[in-house]
């Protein structure tokens, strides 16, 4: 499985396609230029139970360590993932 990164101006997605067009993703805008937040995340039924939601918050994860951002989350899902994993405290923003 492979997640492609996205951005358009100010707002950016964490993508996972299909042959019919995108089975899971999670997105984000822009909040200044030092942070991002996570506001939605999508997994379709062929991929539940595969960890796809925790791997899409890690590719988040690693691209804000990549440039130096923190992350906010307004995604239920997302912001349940970032709280309860300390690994990810480093660039979460509770």
């Amino acid at each position: 499985m492979e997640i492609k990164h996205v951005e358009l101006s100010r707002k950016g997605a964490f993508i996972v396609k299909g042959d019919h067009g995108r089975l899971a993703e999670m997105t984000y805008v822009a909040a200044g230029d030092d942070a991002f937040i996570i506001d939605h995340t999508f997994v379709d039924e062929s991929l539940r139970g595969q960890k796809v939601g925790n791997k899409l918050v890690e590719a988040a994860v690693e691209y804000a360590r990549q440039k130096h951002l923190k992350i906010y989350a307004t995604c239920p899902f997302a912001l349940k993932v970032l709280t309860n994993t300390p690994e990810y405290h480093d660039v979460f923003q509770p």
